[in-house]
């Protein structure tokens, strides 16, 4: 399920990273269409959010993660959902193919392929600060647990991960464009951003 790490404005702040995620997806690949599965329990016990399928047929699953914290370059990768019930976090069970993580406050969108990801960074795991979360559902209040990961650590690692600046406030966003007829520009690559030292 779509998570964003903040106690203020939850919802909002998940829906937004879920909406620059079809943006993106969108754009990339002009004539594809975005399948929310958020709702179908079939899918939700798959860590899946979105399903994207591509012109050519091909289907891939895609997780969502927003993230309100300001300054921040570092990803939560959730390793327990709810400590409470023990059960385990997404980066553990998702079978999406790509993990597109949003940060907000600095308007970046980063696409991880999940799968090498999790492959390099689970020998990795105890070498990273493990940090708690709190989620208040009515009168339920539950803990999630996860490891804090430089950004740069992982670009590192992973060439295949991709930056994204997301789009100044106003701009026209892929779905509008396509109805307009306009072909979304390339963007041109970005380079990584760089470590604050700022703490988490």
């Amino acid at each position: 399920m779509a998570r964003s790490f903040s106690m203020r404005g939850v919802m909002g702040a998940a829906d937004r990273a879920m909406q620059y995620a079809r943006n993106w997806l969108l754009a990339t690949a002009p004539g594809s269409r975005i399948h929310d599965v958020q709702d179908d329990p079939r899918f939700q016990h798959r860590g899946v959010d979105l399903l994207w399928e591509l012109p050519t047929g091909e289907v891939r699953g895609i997780e969502v993660k927003g993230d309100r914290q300001p300054k921040r370059k570092r990803y939560f990768f959730e390793l327990v959902s709810n400590l409470e019930r023990d059960t385990p976090g997404c980066f553990l069970y998702s079978g999406a193919d790509l993990l597109v993580y949003v940060f907000l406050a600095q308007g970046e969108l980063h696409v991880l392929p999940l799968k090498a990801v999790r492959e390099w960074f689970l020998p990795r795991a105890k070498s990273y600060e493990l940090r708690h979360t709190f989620t208040q559902t009515g009168a339920i209040r539950y803990t999630t647990v996860g490891a804090v990961v430089p950004v740069k650590d992982v670009q590192e690692a992973v060439p295949e991960v991709k930056y994204i600046p997301l789009p100044r406030r106003g701009a026209r966003t892929a779905e509008e464009s396509e109805a307009a007829g306009a072909v979304p520009p390339e963007q041109p690559p970005a380079q990584p951003p760089t470590e604050d030292d700022v703490p988490y």
